[in-house]
């Protein structure tokens, strides 16, 4: 036993011996050499001060300087201070990275002792550290906020950038690259610049009856002209009636058409619902999508479809340049239509339909309870579990999710004569429709989740890039066959279904309804 206790000592200090060492074993780190003539005092770092930040990249930062002071420049200084004070123009909070404190120490920099001096580096370069990570991939994790969302992570690696910038004597430059790129995304700061350029809104809230039509007059359309001449829409009147005059129909309409309504000059809930919008509120909304901006990737691919859910189109890009557009439908409230970025596949010609769980449970199955006629109606053919055909008469209701239902190919499919597959967890997919009125809809969140795609054969025989094959002719020729047939989609082409609800056009505010409900729980949540 004595043999035992002595071997396991041995083991154990050994053990420990070698953790010790691993422990002991220090992180490789390129000193940085700095040449003279350089501003200011050079100082010693007491690493102790470190741990009140609980900041490892802190920590790794400063070690590549041997531990001493960086912020000698008072151009870097000004740089990142002015950057800190216009946080909002990226959607930010200048108290997220303690801007009034920070500024305060640069007015009397010339007064502060070694140890301020000091805590003023560190500040610096956390709240820097800090900011460099949100304006290159945001505040919030969008994995940790929705289910259905999947975009890929981002990684910044922030010190790679915040030495590139020192060493390269390029902050400013190096800060503006972190930023995304997209045309969108310059839209939407526009967007911030011109809202911000509007006086303080101290407007009431319209509450009038549900339909205001011209000619009508109304106590409420004293407030509405308000509202217009408050965004413009509506150039500024000596004296105002309480008549819907034909002056205020136009920039009822030309309200609209910014609001991606119906411009009928009909002013109904959707139309007062987005003259109820505040400038605080609208605000908020371009914060939030400034945010989910920086979660979508930099990198869309050479040639991409683009599906903006909120407003209901489709773009193809190629070289950027928008060489096609395209009506959608995407999913209700209830059933969204996800946030993803994937690659085009194949398409498929004549595509039955096999019917999901959620429009199974929720649709199919208490139809088919009503009425047994039901999946005959719908072309649609129940197969059990070995795959053998089961009549409509021999349905079990209590083994009613047991069954695959299949609908046939044909015009009346709920996708129509063509589907258009790539990569996802969701199960979704652009198709055509057999409901093709509904893009006469303003209103478009009709589907259960999937893209519908008006004009679909054209859209897609762009895609396939083979007019040998799939010309209109060809295709034309393949869905009277009645059977179905994929093509694969050869050139790389990659897909993103986003969501965004505010940019701007020539100068002027572009809203669109956040049919989902995300713009202010997300901007509460960035608080």
């Amino acid at each position: 036993m004595k043999y035992f206790f002595l071997l396991l000592s041995i083991l154990i200090f050994v053990s420990c011996k070698k953790e010790v060492e691993k422990k002991a074993t220090p992180k490789k780190v390129e000193i940085i050499k700095r040449e003279k003539p350089y501003e200011g005092k050079i100082l010693k770092i007491d690493t102790t001060l470190y741990a009140k930040f609980e900041s490892p990249v802190l920590v790794d930062f400063y070690a590549n300087y041997n531990n001493e002071t960086v912020w000698q420049s008072t151009e870097f200084r000004k740089i990142v201070l002015t950057e800190f004070k216009n946080a909002e123009n990226e959607g930010l909070f200048p108290d997220d990275y303690r801007f009034e404190k920070l500024n305060k120490l640069e007015t009397k920099i010339n007064k502060l002792n070694d140890k301020e001096l000091v805590d003023y580096d560190l500040l610096l370069t956390y709240n820097l550290q800090k900011y460099i990570w949100h304006i290159s991939q945001g505040k919030l994790n969008p994995k940790a906020i929705y289910d259905d969302w999947d975009l890929n992570t981002k990684n910044t690696e922030v010190n790679k950038i915040l030495l590139k910038a020192f060493k390269e004597n390029k902050l400013q430059t190096v800060l503006d690259s972190c930023k995304p790129q997209h045309i969108v995304y310059k839209r939407l700061k526009k967007a911030m610049e011109i809202l911000n350029s509007f006086p303080k809104d101290t407007l009431k809230t319209i509450v009038a009856a549900e339909k205001i039509n011209p000619k009508d007059t109304l106590n409420s359309i004293l407030t509405i002209k308000r509202r217009l001449m408050y965004w413009k829409d509506l150039k500024p009147q000596d004296s105002l009636t309480k008549i819907y005059d034909s002056k205020t129909v136009e920039a009822v309409k030309r309200f609209q058409a910014r609001h991606g309504l119906a411009a009928d000059g009909v002013i109904g809930k959707g139309t007062l619902n987005a003259l109820n919008f505040s400038k605080t509120k609208r605000k908020h909304q371009i914060m939030a999508n400034l945010e989910r901006w920086k979660w979508f990737s930099s990198n869309l691919g050479n040639e991409y479809v683009i599906v903006n859910i909120p407003e209901y189109k489709l773009r193809l890009v190629e070289n950027n340049d928008t060489v096609r557009t395209h009506k959608v439908i995407v999913g209700t409230n209830k059933r969204k239509t996800p946030i993803l970025s994937s690659k085009l596949s194949y398409a498929v010609f004549n595509p039955t339909w096999t019917v999901p769980p959620t429009i199974l449970k929720e649709d199919i199955i208490p139809a088919t309870t009503k009425n047994r006629g039901y999946l005959a109606s719908k072309n649609i053919t129940l197969y059990d579990n070995a795959g053998n055909v089961v009549s409509a008469s021999d349905w079990n209701p209590a083994k009613a999710r047991s069954y695959r239902y299949v609908q046939s190919p044909g015009s009346f499919n709920s996708l129509g004569m063509v589907k258009i597959i790539f990569p996802n967890k969701f199960s979704v997919y652009l198709h055509d429709t057999n409901h093709r009125d509904y893009f006469d809809k303003s209103n478009r969140s009709l589907s259960s989740g999937c893209v519908r795609v008006e004009n679909p054969l054209e859209f897609t025989s762009h895609l396939l890039k083979d007019t040998l094959n799939y010309n209109s002719e060809k295709i034309t020729e393949i869905l009277k066959t009645g059977e179905t047939k994929n093509a694969s989609i050869k050139t790389p082409i990659y897909v993103h279904q986003w969501y965004w609800t505010a940019w701007s056009e020539d100068n002027k505010l572009i809203f669109r309804d956040d049919i989902y409900n995300l713009d202010e729980d997300l901007f509460k949540k960035m608080n």
